[in-house]
């Protein structure tokens, strides 16, 4: 079992700018952004023993997880030329 956190700023370390971008910009990413990181976290306290669960339920959110971080790439994709536009 590994107990490495996937946090999206060292998953996608080349997007970080646009990520934070999106989060003040785009409401429906910041939610999946939220919502990844809580997925995470609690995937990261179980996998610790700091609330442990079994390993159906581990499974099952480390799949949200994916689900979450797959959806978080495909607008990154979609929207990076929007970070390298000058802010007013």
């Amino acid at each position: 079992m590994s107990n490495t956190l996937h946090e999206l700023a060292v998953e996608f370390p080349e997007h970080v700018a646009l990520m934070r971008h999106l989060k003040e910009t785009d409401g429906h990413f910041a939610r999946l952004f939220e919502a990844y990181h809580e997925v995470n976290r609690a995937i990261h306290r179980a996998e610790t023993d700091i609330e442990p669960a079994d390993d159906f339920h581990i499974v099952e959110m480390r799949k949200k997880r994916m689900q979450l971080k797959d959806e978080i790439y495909g607008m990154l994709v979609r929207h990076e030329p929007e970070a390298e536009t000058p802010a007013a």
